[in-house]
């Protein structure tokens, strides 16, 4: 009879729980019983086992063997038990020492010829492993540097199962191929718009480390919708654009990546968590180090926007964009049932999903922006000129997007169609990405300063009592939002997501405190009402000087 065990570690959402794998021989009928709570993937995991040590040039046990996976009560599921499953039954035979193996936790697929392959989750799986106090970690040798990122660990990373082998019982470690790369999960990557941010199946986090990437230069005009989405980056408010379709909705909403700051060293484990578990993680990039940006198109289901799938939920665009931009292009042709999903998130910054298999909780804390059409026909104005919709079907068109959700959006701004002035660069470029990621930078080191030992770090997130309270604004400066909110123009809710914008505008102005024109900003981004609030100044941006027409004369 022989015992051995070793470790590894099942996922839930994106937290791991170290489950210790055992392996008992005892003399009769050769068979092979995994048990443990496993679901398909992994009992299927026996065939693979049994192939790849044989193929490694070990002997299979044809004995008795039971495989326990403690504790039992944790959902397991997947092929990243492979490798620890296989260690533990050489351990049962004496093939390696079990004492050698007793405290390592092993990640990985086994291929059938032994090739050890690289499975998702591996960051928040040895975050796990660590937490718990496990110093020693085996992964696929393409993961080993996304494991590294776990401070305090030592990580193998392995090719193959006779490598793994060669090393615990001091044998000439054979050579072995490298795996080609694979590519990021098909199911996924059609949420995400490639771009230069974290790869190329992932969305573009604004500008690379080479400055190639959307500049803010190239919209023109638009100097309302700039202000907003500048605020909207220095105090994490969600935003809405409406506007007729080729105004730059979609340009401006692409560029607002690029203008958020660097994530902390700690947003981007996050992040990385996330989309490891998503299995978008490009070979080559194990840290994602820019805010993500996630564009999922209008047909997107409910379950894709906030997590699903079979058996334990997945993570949906919601988490795909955690610390980063989810843009819905297009939002009123979003389910109803899609759109209203996001009330919880956008207010929590998690999203829990219940499923028969068990519950997730899934971190979600992004920015939202919302683009829109006026109408169907995307030709409605205030003067409704050019528009051929009837007025019920522009009344229906508009209402999908509820009062509720919109009541979580802080700045609602009409995009006004490019004057050919502007279009054809009468007024110089526009002012570049560079310059308002700098003023985004500085507003936001103000807001994490003063909100210094509390839970909060954007202007966003602060409660409305804390701001009436603790922060409060100049005397006399709400005065025009609390005459709104005894009209009905504004709900309590409203109220005090006014006063935190107005709380973004002071910083990126450099004032101690908003003032009345703050909050008349603040209130104007809001309502879309014209208070008389003048825009705030910004660098005049250099005329280019005529270009040389070839040919001419001098």
């Amino acid at each position: 009879m022989g015992f051995a065990r070793t470790c590894s570690v099942a996922l839930v959402g994106v937290e791991g729980v170290v489950v210790e794998v055992q392996a008992d021989l005892e003399p009769g009928v050769a068979a092979f019983t995994l048990v443990g709570l496993p679901d398909k993937s992994l009992v299927e995991s026996r065939d693979r086992v049994r192939a790849a040590v044989v193929n490694s040039g070990c002997e299979w046990p044809q004995k008795k063997l039971t495989v326990g996976l403690s504790p039992a009560s944790v959902p397991k599921s997947g092929s990243g038990f492979d490798l620890a499953v296989a260690v533990a039954v050489l351990g049962a035979a004496e093939a390696v020492a079990p004492a050698a193996i007793a405290d390592l936790v092993m990640i990985g697929e086994l291929g059938l010829d032994g090739g050890v392959r690289p499975v998702r989750g591996v960051l928040p799986a040895v975050l796990a492993a660590a937490e718990a106090g496990y110093r020693q970690v085996v992964v696929p040798e393409r993961t080993a540097a996304e494991a590294a990122l776990v401070p305090g660990v030592s990580v193998l990373g392995v090719r193959s199962l006779r490598q793994l082998v060669a090393l615990l019982t001091d044998a000439p470690v054979p050579e072995e191929e490298p795996l080609r790369a694979g590519r990021p999960d098909p199911t996924l990557a059609g949420l995400l718009v490639p771009g230069a941010g974290v790869g190329s199946g992932l969305a573009s986090g604004g500008r690379a480390a080479g400055g190639d990437g959307p500049d803010l230069a190239d919209v023109a005009g638009q100097h309302t919708a700039r202000l907003a989405l500048e605020v909207a980056a220095a105090g994490r408010h969600h935003l809405l654009l409406s506007g007729p379709p080729g105004a730059g909705k979609t340009m401006l909403a692409e560029r607002l990546p690029a203008i958020l700051p660097p994530l902390s060293r700690q947003e981007s484990l996050e992040v990385t968590a996330v989309h490891s578990v998503a299995g978008m993680l490009p070979p080559g990039e194990p840290l994602v180090a820019t805010a993500p940006y996630c564009a999922p198109h209008h047909s997107a289901t409910m379950q894709s926007l906030v997590g699903g799938g079979n058996g334990l939920p997945r993570p949906g665009a919601v988490s795909l964009a955690h610390r980063g931009v989810l843009f819905l292009d297009e939002a009123p042709e979003f389910s109803t049932k899609a759109l209203d999903a996001l009330r919880q998130p956008l207010e929590s910054g998690h999203v829990v999903v219940a499923r028969t298999a068990g519950v997730v909780r899934l971190p979600a804390r992004f920015l939202m922006v919302l683009a829109a059409n006026p109408c169907p026909c995307g030709r409605h104005t205030l003067h409704g000129t050019g528009c051929e919709c009837p007025a019920s079907v522009i009344r229906r068109y508009q209402a999908r997007l509820s009062g509720p959700l919109l009541d979580r959006v802080d700045l609602r701004v009409e995009v006004e169609p490019v004057r050919r002035a502007e279009l054809l660069g009468g007024g110089g470029p526009g002012e570049p990405t560079a310059d308002v990621a700098g003023r985004v930078a500085r507003a936001r080191q103000r807001a994490v300063t003063r909100l210094a030992g509390t839970p909060w770090t954007a202007n966003s997130e602060v409660p409305g009592h804390e701001l009436r309270t603790r922060w409060r604004p100049a005397p006399g400066a709400l005065a025009a939002a609390e005459r709104d909110l005894e009209r009905g123009l504004l709900t309590a809710r409203g109220l005090d997501r006014v006063l935190r914008v107005a709380w973004t505008l002071a910083d990126l102005m450099g004032h101690e405190r908003p003032d009345a024109a703050d909050v008349a900003l603040a209130l104007e981004l809001r309502t879309g009402i014209a208070r008389g609030a003048p825009l705030p100044p910004r660098p005049a941006a250099p005329v280019p000087a005529p270009a040389a027409v070839v040919g001419s004369e001098p």
